[in-house]
């Protein structure tokens, strides 16, 4: 698993951010979206100063990782000269014989990046994060469902009930990595999303995102609202859906973003906006 890990410069243990990268056909980038700019990446980054530098100058260390077929990370399925689109396909298919899902490898993968982070004495693993746009949304509230060493999120987009996805007639929205087989025979979004509870957890979503239903975001509200009250914990959830916005960050929902994990992460003081960077590879155990 390839990524980088950047740090602020100052004695930790420092609390954490995993920045889990997009879609958007953007194979070449990868972990690399937490350095780039929104003149870069309009719509994709939404400011001015990048994540990585955003993160770093509020004193966490961020993590990113490259997901299967992007980054330095393309090219790596049964046949190394397929990349992009080609390559995720052939990895979709080769898992499928393998019995696997895609989409289960990808989060496998992202909790095995968070052992490797939390096992970093620099890093104080009672306050991780995590946040993404898109596919990077997706991955952040798969990644604090099924591991409470998140202990906050927050997903721009893509908060998706597939069934209301199914009857938009809109699955052509989402890349094949996507799709978990036979999970609509057991349950939908707003059972994982749930499993959040009562942590921290903040959905960012446009109205007008044809990959992620309106309705079915209220649905999932619903439900999960129901589930933080019974923890006692009402305000621990907050979702906002935004009229006549399209799938896109906009600086609003950065700043809604930013003062969410500040809240929830609590850094003892600001950190210089100097930083150093560690790029390598995390080994699975």
């Amino acid at each position: 698993i390839t990524g980088h890990l950047i740090e602020p410069i100052g004695k930790g243990p420092f609390p954490a951010v995993v920045f889990n990268h997009s879609h958007g056909g953007t194979y070449e980038h990868g972990a690399a979206e937490v350095f780039h700019t929104a003149a870069e990446r309009p719509g994709v980054i939404p400011d001015a100063e990048s994540p990585a530098l955003a993160f770093v100058r509020r004193g966490y260390a961020v993590l990113a990782v490259d997901t299967y077929a992007f980054g330095a990370r393309a090219g790596a399925g049964p046949k190394p000269d397929e990349v992009g689109n080609d390559g995720e396909h052939t990895l979709f298919k080769t898992f499928l014989w393998l019995g696997r899902s895609m989409w289960g490898m990808m989060v496998r993968d992202d909790l095995v990046a968070l052992d490797w982070l939390c096992a970093q004495p620099q890093i104080d693993a009672t306050r991780i994060a995590a946040t993404g746009l898109s596919m990077g949304s997706t991955r952040s509230w798969w990644m604090a469902a099924l591991d409470d060493r998140v202990h906050a999120m927050v997903g721009v987009c893509c908060l998706t009930r597939y069934t209301e996805l199914v009857r938009a007639g809109a699955l052509w929205e989402h890349g094949m990595y996507y799709f978990v087989p036979g999970m609509l025979r057991h349950f939908d979004s707003e059972a994982v999303v749930a499993l959040i509870a009562p942590r921290p957890c903040l959905m960012l979503n446009g109205a007008r995102d044809g990959g992620s239903p309106a309705p079915g975001i209220r649905r999932i509200d619903r439900v999960v609202r129901r589930v933080y009250r019974l923890y006692g914990s009402p305000g621990s959830y907050r979702s906002i859906i935004y009229p006549g916005v399209g799938h896109t960050y906009t600086p609003e929902m950065w700043r809604e973003t930013l003062a969410w994990l500040d809240a929830a992460l609590r850094p003892v003081a600001p950190a210089p906006a100097r930083a150093h960077r560690k790029s390598g590879r995390a080994r699975a155990r």
